[in-house]
């Protein structure tokens, strides 16, 4: 059965690369407006040290990059030891920019917001206390910008108000873009686990009808066996009645057929264990599902339409498969026996097979239902045979829709995965 696949970066390896994106915006955006401030305002700085630590962390964001590519997960405490790099590129930063006069200072809740929404609650804690121990620190200590208090632009507005309003704006972005990237994940990931959990719970269901069917064929054998032996001695005592000895012929054939349906039973159930589904043309292999439905369905009348004209596609067939088209084709005969319409296409990917038919419809009380549980269309019906017909599709990485057609009666379009010819 077909299950969702694992994504291919966990999601403290996809918070890294968010994290190494929000640091290559932010301190490329401090590196321009410290340019800016040199050129434009004159800002008295100390240039060195200042370019150092921007070098600093655009190696470090390099050296991240290089690591996400390895194979190893990313851990909380590596995550960590990112977040408390971050800290100190910015305190450095802000001791050599005006200290807590910087107006950017603020930015220091950027890495707690990202340590608070990925990190246990240990570890959040130490991000927001190194974070106010720097905040702190930079209160006491630091190399004052006298140009951030003296120079007003506008109305009046001065430098460090205008800075507080660019770092609010930056702030706003880069969070909303995290926090919004990461909840994206979230729910891709639970969706991911809930069909996860679906498909496991189908599996167990296909398994409780294996493990009651496999028990019923072998009860069943016992009493076909006592019938059959009551039926030979009636036999001998019924010589001199010829209508009778007719009836008698015929239940014994009828026993002898149940019989041989429940070998059948355990002989394919052996034989599915280690088989591979066989490549075969879809139109072949439809046309032999057909001829052999029509046997078994005399009462049937259906046309059958080629849709596509372009190539050959394959499928990669077995028995589970034959039986579950042949549901599907019973349900609609059951439905309704005159004027079936089946119609056969592909793409690229897929062969879809359709079957309409001219019956009441679905209910749309079950129709959302249908296939996933033990539920029936029929009012005799247990449901039995459209789970397992789901099942087994899904297995082999196709689908099965019913839709309530626009003209009335019953669509159901099945897709299985075209395969390569060999």
């Amino acid at each position: 059965m077909q299950t969702a696949l694992p994504f291919p970066l966990s999601t403290p390896n996809r918070n890294l690369v968010r994290l190494t994106i929000v640091r290559g915006i932010s301190w490329t955006g401090f590196l321009l407006a410290i340019f800016f401030g040199i050129e434009a305002l004159h800002f008295e700085l100390r240039i060195l040290p200042v370019i150092l630590v921007i070098l600093g962390m655009g190696l470090l964001n390099v050296a991240t990059w290089w690591r996400l590519e390895r194979p190893r997960a990313v851990t909380d405490r590596e995550y960590l030891f990112h977040l408390l790099a971050e800290l100190v590129g910015l305190s450095l930063l802000f001791y050599f920019t005006g200290g807590s006069t910087n107006p950017f200072i603020s930015y220091y809740l950027i890495p707690v917001v990202i340590a608070a929404a990925t990190l246990t609650w240990l570890y959040a804690w130490i991000v927001a206390c190194g974070a106010l121990a720097g905040y702190t620190f930079l209160m006491l200590f630091f190399d004052p910008v006298p140009q951030l208090g003296q120079i007003t632009v506008g109305n009046g507005i001065s430098l460090h108000v205008l800075g507080m309003w660019l770092n609010f704006g930056l702030s706003t972005g880069l969070v909303t873009f995290f926090i919004f990237q990461m909840a994206h994940t979230l729910r891709r990931r639970d969706q991911a686990l809930s069909r996860t959990r679906e498909a496991a719970l189908r599996n167990e269901q296909v398994l409780a009808v294996a493990t009651q069917a496999a028990g019923t064929a072998h009860e069943l054998g016992t009493p076909l066996s006592t019938m059959a032996v009551l039926l030979k001695e009636m036999r001998e005592d019924a010589l001199d009645h010829p209508m009778l000895l007719e009836d008698i012929d015929l239940l014994r054939v009828q026993v002898d057929t149940c019989k041989s349906h429940l070998q059948q039973l355990v002989s394919n159930a052996d034989r599915r264990r280690l088989a591979q589904p066989e490549i075969k043309p879809a139109r072949e292999w439809l046309s032999g599902i057909l001829q052999r439905w029509l046997v078994l369905r005399p009462d049937v009348s259906h046309t059958l339409e080629i849709v596509g004209r372009r190539g050959t596609p394959h499928l990669g067939v077995d028995t589970t498969l034959d039986q579950a088209m042949m549901n599907l084709l019973n349900n609609a005969a059951d439905a309704n026996p005159e004027s079936i319409a089946i119609s056969l296409d592909w793409n690229a990917d897929e062969v879809v097979i359709d079957i309409r038919d001219h019956g009441p419809g679905v209910a749309m009380s079950i129709a959302d239902r249908l296939g996933e549980t033990f539920i029936s269309t029929k009012s005799k019906g247990m449901g039995i045979g459209l789970f397992l017909t789901h099942a087994t599709i899904n297995r082999l990485g196709g689908g099965v829709s019913l839709y309530n057609h626009e003209e009335g009666g019953t669509l159901t379009e099945v897709k299985l995965p075209r395969q390569a010819s060999k």
